[in-house]
Formats: C-alpha cells, structure tokens, sequence
C-alpha cells in the first residue's frame, strides 16, 4: 500500500510540475541606412559608395564585430517568393566578388555576415501590400488633410528632426567609419531613428476629424505592415536561436517593440556589439 501511494504521489508531481522554460530567441534589430540610395523612404540620406576599398574594410571590421553575437538566423528586408518557406532565394547564388559590386546592405551586411557565420539560409522577412490591398504607408490621405485644413507648418515640423538628423549623417559619412554610424544609428535613446520614431507617429493621431482620420489609419497600417513582419520571424525562428534582423532604420522602433514584447522572444542592443568592448554573449 505504500508503494503504491508513492507511486501515486510521485506521478501527481510530475503532472504538476511546471515545464522548463524554453530558451528565449535572442533578437538584434540592425536598423541601417540604405547603401544603394533607392530613395524610397520619405527622408533619405545620401550614401557614399560602399563599394571602395576603405568602406568595405569598415564594413570587414563590422562584420567581425557583429558576429561575436554568433547569430544562427538572419533575416533581412526582402519579400520571400515562396511564403510558407521564407527562405531568401538570391542568397545561394552569393558569392564574395559580389561585395565589390552591389551596394545593397541586405548583401554588405546580411549576405556577407551569413556566410563568415557559415549560415546555409537567410530568410526574407518583409511585408509589401499585394495589387488591391491598401497602402502600408498611406502618407498622401495625411498631407492632403493638412493642406485642406492649414496645418502643413505641423508636417513640416514633424520631419525637421529627421531631415537634420539625415543630414548629420551625410557629413559623418566622411569621417567616422559605418560601424560607429550604425551604433549612433541603433542606440535605444537615439531622439530620431528611435525614440523619435514612436513620438511621431503619434503625433499624426491629431490629423482628421470626425470619421476622416488619416493620420490614425496611417499608423494602424504601419504597425500591421511591422506586426506582419515580426509574424514571419516567429515561424523560423526556434527556442535558443540568436537572430540578427537587418532592415532600414524606419522599423526600428517596431521591431523593437515586438522583440521586446513578445513572449519567448529577448532584444538584444546592437550598440554594444558594434564597439571593440562589448564581449562576446
């Protein structure tokens, strides 16, 4: 009788016990500038060759420096042809020549990050909206607002910061190396390419009236573009994994979020890393 009360006691623990916890996935959100200067974001910097002997050993050191993080995913800013696999199709025909070549930072830092890591795979993650579907980014219906109302002077107010800031950074360009840029770039107090990210957003929330509300349907877009974006991360990403998402600036304050918010996932700062003093995780 004992025995069997032991027993019984013993598989009542077992069911109760509570499971281990996974390993968190660890996320490092690369926000970058774009080197091929496609002039597509509503401010843009423009970038010097990355192409040159002296840019492609910042951006050799940089590579070094971000792989002490021993990512065993990337992911960058590119739509997947195949959705249900998400792989990067353009990645397995990479080849080191190709660095000397294309300026595009899914390739200067993602590509080439990939292969020194020995990585089989990367994976496109990004999110554009399909023929019929509405706009991601619908910025026209806010300007048109506030030009039918006289309140462009606050617009215009609004991406003061940012020009300043994309200005700063085309004079830096010529002095301080990429991998210092990319630290001021992703440091999580940055008043423009973070911080500042969220707070203007938020700001358009004012444009409308009534039923007409632009500036909410803008950012309800957005986030579900960065949401969607996120969404796709957590079907390739596995419990232990250490990501490095390497997209445009302007996803910074998002994916952050999400990396942050989401249960089982961990931000990890990329600042750190990108200095000669951060040790290894």
């Amino acid at each position: 009788m004992r025995r069997l009360w032991a027993a019984m006691v013993l598989g009542l623990s077992l069911v109760t016990a509570p499971a281990r916890a996974a390993e968190p996935i660890q996320v490092m959100v690369l926000g970058t500038f774009h080197f091929a200067n496609p002039g597509e974001d509503k401010v843009n910097s423009k970038i010097d060759p990355v192409t040159t002997p002296g840019k492609q050993a910042e951006l050799a050191e940089l590579a070094d420096r971000l792989a002490r993080f021993r990512p065993t995913l990337i992911a960058v800013e590119r739509v997947a042809p195949d959705q249900s696999a998400l792989l990067d199709d353009r990645y397995p025909s990479f080849k080191p020549e190709d660095l000397l070549k294309n300026p595009d930072e899914r390739v200067q830092i993602g590509y080439r990050l990939a292969r020194q890591s020995g990585l089989p795979r990367v994976y496109a993650i990004d999110e554009m909206a399909g023929p019929g579907e509405p706009d991601y980014f619908p910025f026209e219906p806010v300007q048109a607002w506030a030009q039918a109302h006289g309140r462009m002077a606050e617009i215009e107010a609004l991406f003061g910061p940012a020009q300043a800031a994309a200005a700063q950074l085309e004079s830096e360009q010529k002095t301080r190396p990429l991998y210092d840029l990319l630290a001021d770039v992703n440091a999580p107090d940055h008043p423009v390419f973070i911080k500042g990210q969220g707070a203007g957003y938020y700001q358009l929330l004012a444009m409308g009236a009534g039923r007409d509300l632009p500036g909410a349907d803008l950012n309800a877009r957005w986030y579900a573009r960065n949401a969607r974006i996120f969404a796709k991360l957590t079907q390739v990403a596995r419990p232990g994994d250490r990501v490095l998402i390497v997209y445009g600036a302007g996803h910074n304050y998002w994916l952050r979020h999400f990396a942050s918010e989401t249960a089982g996932f961990r931000l990890v700062e990329a600042g750190p890393f990108l200095t000669k003093t951060a040790p290894a995780p």
